[in-house]
């Protein structure tokens, strides 16, 4: 299995864009350096976890730290583009190897607020301080001589955002590859009619803009892949090409109906709702997690 790719520059102030699959989580990991200064940041890491043993790991982070040490690159950002449900973010681990500073969207203390009131955590802060940065719409940041900015992209969480760095977008999950469709938009503060706007705004980046996706699902048992373009969204995406407003809200609602919780999400909101902090350990040195009881509907019992 194809579990790596690197994306070169097209042209100078465009950036280097390597991808790393991880197969148990169908994620995907992020280095998206300047060729001219070798600075780099790190874009949805994961934190290895095994929901059968409890078990954590540093297996991907630590791959990541292997590729920017053999490159030569510096980290000048650990970037979240939302708080996943599907693996733990391995952001914290790194900004503790690298010292860099970490950034999510502002958006996020929306999602506190929600998560806060699921896992009944009274003394959790909402207020974003978990991570260094927080981003809102039309902010700039710096990689080296490269200029990135934020688009805020709601719908599949409120707190999701997009990455535009150069001629690429970090997409995360509002897209998926051409050949398989969208994000889902019934997680808590999920809104299909929200995730189709911010959908037509990526849509109205320059068409050969490169577009690197959260996850893949490899319809058909084809090898991982991540990243396409505008115009390949566009025109060959089932969710989007020849698909109205309302066609794509009624197909949205009706998958999202059929699909089961991610296995996950209960355990990775409340490491990723504190930036990819794990619970302190209690008074035995040990680590729990809180699983609410029938907090979530989408129970699948066949």
């Amino acid at each position: 299995m194809n579990t790596f790719a690197l994306s070169e520059h097209t042209s100078v102030g465009t950036p280097d864009v390597a991808g790393f699959f991880d197969p148990r989580t169908f994620s995907v990991q992020y280095v998206v350096s300047d060729p001219a200064t070798k600075q780099c940041a790190i874009i949805d890491p994961v934190l290895d976890f095994d929901e059968k043993s409890g078990a954590t790991a540093t297996h991907h982070a630590d791959e990541l730290l292997a590729y920017i040490d053999k490159q030569g690159l510096t980290v000048a950002w650990i970037l979240d583009t939302h708080p996943h449900a599907d693996h733990f973010s391995a952001a914290q681990y790194l900004k503790d190897k690298t010292g860099a500073p970490t950034a999510i969207g502002h958006y996020v203390t929306q999602v506190q607020d929600l998560w806060k009131e699921i896992y009944h955590w009274p003394d959790m802060p909402t207020d974003g301080r978990q991570w260094d940065t927080l981003f809102l719409e039309g902010d700039t940041f710096s990689l080296g001589e490269l200029s990135g900015r934020i688009l805020h992209s709601p719908g599949h969480t409120l707190a999701s955002i997009t990455y535009v760095i150069g001629d690429t977008a970090f997409v995360h999950d509002t897209l998926f590859q051409p050949d398989f469709g969208t994000a889902r938009a019934d997680f808590p503060g999920g809104d299909a009619k929200v995730l189709w706007d911010s959908i037509q705004q990526i849509l109205r980046l320059p068409d050969n803009t490169r577009l690197f996706t959260g996850h893949d699902y490899m319809p058909d048992g084809r090898e991982p892949q991540w990243e396409s373009s505008v115009a390949e969204q566009r025109e060959n995406n089932p969710h989007l090409a020849n698909v109205s407003e309302a066609d794509y809200i009624a197909l949205r609602q009706k998958r999202d109906s059929e699909l089961p919780m991610p296995k996950l999400i209960l355990h990775a909101l409340q490491v990723n709702a504190q930036g990819g902090r794990l619970p302190e350990p209690e008074a035995n040195g040990k680590r729990y997690l809180k699983i609410p009881l029938d907090a979530l509907e989408g129970a699948a019992w066949d």
